[in-house]
Order: structure tokens, then C-alpha cells, then sequence
């Protein structure tokens, strides 16, 4: 494991730097940690700490190599958010044409979403006197380049889309011996019971391209989700059936000179960001990027669109070009440096206020994701964004230290064949001891 970096501080003893390009560069101690930990070890490796309020460079271990991300990308689908959304989401644009009212997406997830609810384009289609008609503007595929086929099945892999309700998902409460309550209930046709005697690891099934829904039997009550597949015939059934009201989907057309488009506001940002962020919900950071796509013209949604505007002005100043394919993270096409993920902590630290910069992370020993570490009897000491995929762990984030100290920190762990408990436990132990020392 090789380590290259430009200027850190040095402060004699057991602080004393490191130089040796393959052990790291910063205190002998930290770098002992790591390079010694016998859960590290065996894979790839990579930290970076900074002073946030200096930007002296503290720690770095390959901080210029690049990981596999997983959902630490959310912090950038979190700045764009914050460069290009403004105070409020956009829930759907719309043209008034005499007694008709044509609309079309903007990517907004909230719309009757079981945990960002809005009923704001609900209320706003359901009251309007016009006949009303809906556009399928274009739009990135369902599923983005680099993601896990197998999962469409699971709660945390919706299909993407210009008009999402419900979160592309559909919920189900089981419990021993009975048929599930759906919701919505529209799908409950949709649903039947798995042949006796068959049992499978997951509460639901669903056929692969159909939506079909196969129930399994349980000895506990419990909650699931599991996404269905999107069209704009399924979104018209769906909006009828929760407006009833008529729904006419109409090929898609560029909106004429002489229209005068409008935009509905949706929700505060924030109550996007904090779900996404703290419970690192991919759905609400691809629709994310598709929100900030509708910024920029009518004519489609493409999240590459948004990413190459991105990397070539607000971000075109980090250390190393982010290989940044989706908003979520899913994909492992996704590449990163720790330097890179520090400064974008940096530059958000910059532009955000510290206040509600650090409320919608999710906090050591409070919420989301880090809620179980990262905290004491004196309460939470890191702040940040974890990313997990199969045999890779990291967390991104500001950790606060004994001595008041706000760090910026990236510690990435690719390729482990530990459980990703022995690397989480392992990374808090280090970090604890950044936390005492620095």
C-alpha cells in the first residue's frame, strides 16, 4: 500500500511524521494503527484527515488512490442539490392550454412517498378544474450503468424515473399466518400466497419484469418493501385510481414557444437531504440528481447531464477528478480518492452553515446510519455519511475532538473479507483515538 501527500504537521515524540512512502504520512501512532491492525491488514486501505478550520493536512494513508465509494457518493449528490435546487424541491412543471392542464416530472420522489411524504402535486392535480394530461418526458433508464441486477427485489433499489408516487415501491404488513395488508392497495390483486411448504430468505418475491408478488410465510409480524416495476400506463392507473379523477397520457412534446410553463414548489430541500442522507436512501439521492437535471431544460432527465456540469465548474477544483457515474452510490463504476472525498467535506463546510450542515448528517449515537457508534456518555463525536457495499466499508464525515478540533475525514475500506462489523468496529477504535490525541 503506497501513500503520497504534500504538507502535514509535525509535533516531535510520538507525533513525530512518518516519511516512508509506503507506511503513510502523519504520526507514527496513527499510521501503526493501521498498518498493524491485524482487521486492516489484509486489504485495501486508504484515510484522509484534515483541520477543517486550518486545512493542515493531519493524516494521510493512499489518499490519492482510488476506492469504490458506495454511498459516500451522496455527499456529492448533496452539494449539487445545494448548488442548483434552492430553497424548495420542484414537484412538476405544467402548461395551462384552455381548459386543459398538461404536466410533466421533474424527478420529484416525495409525491405520497411512505417516508418524504408530500401531497403537495396530490392536492394541487386532484382541485384543478382542467382535464388533465399527462407528458412522459425522457428520461435516464430505470436502473443505473454498474448496478447488482438481482436487486431489483430489494427495498433500497427502486427504479428511477421523471414521475415518481409512492417511491416506486409498494408496502407490505405481514404477520404469522395471514395475508399481508398492502399499500397501496391497488397492488393487492397483485399478491398471493407462496405454494405450501415454500419458504425464501425474503418476506416478498417479485417476478423479475412483472409486477407479481409472492408472499412467504412467517413466525413474526413484519415490514417490507419491495419495488415495482414503472411505466407511464402504470403511473396513469395509479394516479386515477388515488385522484379519481381521468388521466390522459399524451406521446411527449417539447412545450411551445407561446406556453407559459410553471413550476409547483414541493417540500424544503432539507427534509430531502436528511432522509437521504442520515438512512443513506438511494432512491431520494437518484431522483435527486434527476430534480437538478429539470433545472437545466425541458427536453429530458439525465443524470450525466448534471454530473459533467458539475465536475466541470463547482467541483473542477478537487485533487483528483471523481469517476461519478450515479447519484446514490449504487454503482461500483463509482471511483473516489479520500483526498477528494476530504475536500468536498471541506467545501461544504465552506458554503453550508456548521449548524445545519451537521443536522442532516446522520450523527454517532443519535440517527441514521451511525446511530450505534461513533458516541459516548458525552454524546456524538463524528458527523458524516457512511457507504457500504458488499466487502467494502467507508464513512466520510467531521469528527470532533477532545480538544475541540473539527477534523474532515475519509476512511475507506475495499476488497475486506472480514464482516463489514469487524471493519466498523475497527475504524471506530482508530478514530476514537484521532478523537483523544489530535
Amino acid at each position: 500500500m503506497l501513500a503520497t501527500t504534500l504538507t502535514f504537521a509535525a509535533s516531535g515524540g510520538d507525533e513525530e511524521a512518518e516519511t516512508s512512502l509506503n507506511r503513510g504520512r502523519g504520526p507514527r501512532w496513527l499510521n501503526k494503527l493501521i498498518t498493524e491492525s491485524p482487521v486492516l491488514r489484509q486489504h485495501f486501505v486508504g484515510v484522509c484527515i484534515t483541520d477543517v478550520a486550518s486545512g493542515e493536512k493531519l493524516y494521510e494513508f493512499n489518499a490519492d488512490r482510488y476506492f469504490t465509494p458506495a454511498s459516500n457518493m451522496k455527499l456529492f449528490s448533496f452539494y449539487t442539490g445545494l448548488h442548483m435546487l434552492g430553497d424548495s424541491l420542484p414537484s412538476l412543471r405544467y402548461v395551462v392550454r384552455h381548459d386543459s392542464l398538461l404536466f410533466w416530472g421533474t424527478g420529484d420522489p416525495t409525491l405520497l412517498h411512505g417516508d418524504v411524504p408530500s401531497r403537495r402535486a396530490f392536492d394541487f392535480l386532484k382541485n384543478r378544474p382542467e382535464k388533465l394530461f399527462y407528458l412522459p418526458v425522457p428520461c435516464v433508464d430505470a436502473f443505473g450503468p454498474g448496478w447488482g441486477w438481482e436487486d431489483y427485489n430489494y427495498y433500497y433499489s427502486p427504479e428511477r424515473g421523471p414521475f415518481p408516487v409512492y417511491g416506486h415501491t409498494v408496502r407490505f404488513y405481514g404477520g404469522p399466518g395471514k395475508r399481508p395488508r398492502v399499500g397501496p392497495r391497488f397492488f393487492n390483486p397483485m399478491v398471493t400466497a407462496a405454494l405450501p411448504g415454500t419458504t425464501d430468505p425474503e418476506h416478498v418475491r417479485r417476478a423479475v419484469t412483472e409486477n407479481q408478488f409472492t408472499y412467504f410465510p412467517a413466525t413474526k409480524n413484519w415490514v417490507d418493501e419491495t419495488p415495482f416495476r414503472t411505466s407511464p400506463a402504470l403511473l396513469q392507473q395509479l394516479l386515477q385510481d388515488t385522484l379519481r379523477r381521468a388521466v390522459t397520457v399524451l406521446p411527449w412534446r417539447m412545450p411551445r414557444l407561446q406556453d407559459s410553463v410553471r413550476i409547483l414548489a414541493g417540500l424544503p430541500v432539507d427534509s430531502l437531504y436528511r432522509r437521504m442522507l442520515q438512512v443513506s436512501d438511494n432512491f431520494l439521492a437518484e431522483q435527486l440528481l434527476l430534480m437538478c437535471s429539470s433545472k437545466l431544460g425541458f427536453d429530458s432527465l439525465d443524470t450525466g447531464r448534471v454530473i459533467r456540469l458539475m465536475r466541470r465548474q463547482s467541483l473542477a477544483d478537487l485533487p483528483d477528478a471523481p469517476h461519478w457515474v450515479d447519484g446514490s452510490g449504487l454503482s461500483r463504476f463509482n471511483l473516489v480518492t479520500p483526498r477528494t472525498m476530504v475536500a468536498l467535506l471541506l467545501k461544504l463546510h465552506q458554503e453550508v452553515p456548521e449548524p445545519r450542515l451537521l443536522s442532516v448528517l446522520a450523527a454517532g449515537g443519535g440517527h441514521g446510519s451511525l446511530r450505534r457508534v461513533y458516541h459516548d456518555k458525552n454524546g456524538t463525536w463524528f458527523w458524516g455519511k457512511t457507504g457500504t457495499l458488499s466487502n467494502n466499508h467507508n464513512v466520510c464525515g467531521y469528527l470532533r475532538t477532545r480538544k475541540g478540533r473539527l477534523l474532515a475525514v475519509s476512511f475507506m475500506n475495499n476488497n475486506h473479507v472480514v464482516t463489514t462489523t469487524e471493519v466498523r468496529n475497527e475504524m471506530e477504535r482508530v478514530l476514537g483515538q484521532v478523537r483523544e490525541r489530535l
